[in-house]
């Protein structure tokens, strides 16, 4: 995995974001800093990587499936969906609701592009169309 995978995971996560910014009176403030916290989260990834042996590979999709279902996971959705104020908070929620996703993305492939994609599609999808 190369230092490509922050700023890949920040643009990767920034399509889902586009409806919030553009409600955003401080949009280029807002977009920044949910940025941040992407990248944050890109870095300590890319900080903390090695990939996982096939068996740890399943258990974390596993947990990631089984997180998707857990009502802390429903809370981050519904807020990141709700969060206007501050493009942290709204990062941190939507982080919070993208973390199985991302746990996925880690145990298949991090740096597979159409994976990429789909999870940040799923993402979007998650944020305005499920409730």
């Amino acid at each position: 995995m190369s230092a490509s995978w922050a700023p890949m995971m920040a643009a990767m996560m920034l399509p889902g974001a586009l409806p919030a910014i553009a409600r955003s009176q401080r949009a280029p403030l807002f977009a920044g800093s949910y940025l941040v916290v992407w990248m944050a989260a890109g870095l300590a990834i890319y900080a903390l990587y090695t990939p996982p042996a096939p068996a740890v590979a399943a258990a974390l999709i596993g947990a990631a499936v089984l997180y998707e279902l857990t009502p802390f996971a429903r809370a981050c959705r519904r807020r990141c969906r709700a969060e206007r104020r501050s493009g942290l908070r709204f990062g941190a929620w939507c982080m919070g609701s993208s973390f199985g996703l991302m746990a996925v993305l880690v145990a298949l492939d991090p740096m597979n592009l159409p994976l990429m994609c789909a999870a940040g599609a799923i993402a979007l999808i998650h944020k305005e169309l499920l409730a």
